[in-house]
C-alpha cells in the first residue's frame, strides 16, 4: 500500500511538471515570430533577387557562404558549413549564395575572392572570413557575435 501512494505523488508531480512544460512550449509557440523560410539547421539558398526579403526576416545572425561552383576551396569549405548549420541551430541561421549567378549582390557587399564567409546581425554585416579556413576559423568569428 506505501509502494502504491509513492507511485500516486510520484505520478501527481510528474503531471504537474509535465502540465508546466506544456504550458511553457505552447507560449513559445503562440509568441514566436514567423521565421519565414528560414529554417534550423538548413542552409538556405539567396539570390539577388530573394537577398531583401529574405534577410528582413532573420531573427537571428545570419552566416552566409559567398561560393562558387568552380571553387575548389569552396567545395572544401561546403560539409564544415553544412555541420556548422546542423550544430548552431537556433543560434544562428546559414545560407548560401552563388557570386556568379548573383553578381548584383556578391558587389555590394565587396566580395572579390571566394570563399567568403559574412556574418550578418541586425540586417548589416559585422563579420567577414575570407579562405578556406576550415572549422576554427569561421566557428571564431561566429561566437564572437552570438548572445
Amino acid at each position: 500500500m506505501a509502494l502504491f501512494r509513492v507511485f500516486q505523488r510520484t505520478a501527481l508531480v510528474t503531471d504537474d511538471e509535465l502540465e508546466k512544460i506544456k504550458a511553457r512550449m505552447l507560449a513559445r509557440m503562440i509568441t514566436a515570430p514567423d521565421p519565414g523560410p528560414w529554417k534550423d539547421g538548413v542552409i538556405l539558398e539567396l539570390t539577388d533577387s530573394n537577398f531583401n526579403d529574405v534577410m528582413s526576416k532573420a531573427n537571428l545572425p545570419v552566416f552566409i557562404d559567398f561560393w562558387a561552383d568552380w571553387c575548389a576551396p569552396c567545395k572544401v569549405m561546403r560539409p564544415i558549413f553544412q555541420a556548422m548549420a546542423r550544430e548552431y541551430s537556433g543560434k544562428a541561421y546559414f545560407a548560401k549564395i552563388d557570386v556568379d549567378a548573383n553578381q548584383i549582390t556578391a558587389r555590394r557587399y565587396g566580395v572579390m575572392s571566394i570563399p567568403n564567409f559574412v556574418l550578418f546581425k541586425g540586417g548589416r554585416p559585422v563579420e567577414r572570413v575570407v579562405g578556406a579556413v576550415g572549422r576554427p576559423g569561421l566557428e571564431m568569428a561566429l561566437r564572437k557575435h552570438l548572445g
